[in-house]
């Protein structure tokens, strides 16, 4: 009997210690729940391009790494996907790092390069990171410790989108203001201006890529131009033998694959060295 009271008197005190706690435990459960997710949680807004930004502008602050660089890469998302290898919003798809890492991190100290691309920039957007920061721009060209052999500019296909009349000749008028800028910040750098890519679109390639790069071949190969300017034909690279994009190179109608990354690198490495051999 006192063994029956006993074990009552027990079960009864957890009862009402339980039933004590049970309001701080459902208060406590939706923190609890919340804390499990990301959305629950403050955060600052950062796009995805400040982040490229910041960590452009923390190697441009490297005065020692700066002088190592015999390769400046200045561009778009084709350029700054060169340095992702799983895409971030592809899954399963790889972009360009590995090839990245293989030439241009610097086990060939010639090819060592720094890559001055962001996602989503059009042409004006890079021609303020490389004015000089006293006429308000970024001045990312202008670091004293910063004498690469030579600036690879691949812009203009973002133009292409709310574009300017006639886009064609917005972008090449575009491309020319960009080639003079960097002449002028880097004038004993040569300067490897490549051709845009074919695109998924047909009307697109054929009213603005094919008219652009004419152009911008044209523009390169006048006297003016010579002396420090070398123009990079990509585009007949990433053609199937019909003419239309190789849709083998790349991912999404527009930015290379992995396999893209490496035609890209090839052609770019057999030009440098050529130039390097005149």
């Amino acid at each position: 009997m006192t063994g029956n009271l006993r074990a009552t008197g027990t079960y009864s005190f957890f009862r009402l210690f339980g039933l004590m706690c049970l309001p701080v435990l459902l208060l406590a459960a939706p923190q609890l729940a919340q804390a499990q997710f990301k959305a629950a949680k403050p955060e600052a807004r950062v796009e995805y391009w400040q982040n490229r930004l910041a960590t452009m502008e923390s190697q441009l602050a490297d005065k020692q790494g700066l002088s190592q660089y015999r390769l400046v890469f200045l561009g778009d998302s084709i350029t700054d996907f060169f340095l992702m290898g799983e895409n971030l919003w592809f899954p399963g798809i790889k972009n360009g790092r590995s090839v990245w890492d293989a030439t241009f991190a610097g086990s060939d100290p010639s090819l060592k390069a720094i890559n001055l691309g962001i996602s989503g920039d059009r042409i004006e957007h890079m021609l303020y990171r490389i004015q000089p920061k006293r006429q308000g721009g970024l001045g990312q060209l202008d670091h004293k410790s910063l004498k690469p052999d030579y600036v690879v500019i691949l812009a203009g296909i973002n133009n292409s989108w709310a574009s300017e009349t006639p886009a064609d000749a917005s972008i090449v008028a575009g491309v020319k203001a960009l080639v003079a800028s960097v002449h002028a910040r880097q004038p004993k750098a040569r300067i490897i201006l490549q051709s845009l890519m074919p695109t998924q679109e047909v009307s697109r390639t054929k009213d603005v890529v094919i008219p652009v790069n004419r152009e911008l071949k044209a523009f390169a190969e006048q006297d003016a131009q010579k002396a420090y300017l070398t123009f990079v034909d990509l585009y007949p690279h990433f053609l199937t033998g019909e003419g239309a994009q190789n849709s083998a190179l790349f991912y999404d109608g527009l930015h290379p694959s992995e396999a893209g990354y490496k035609v890209w690198r090839d052609v770019l490495v057999a030009a440098i060295a050529a130039d390097r051999a005149r």
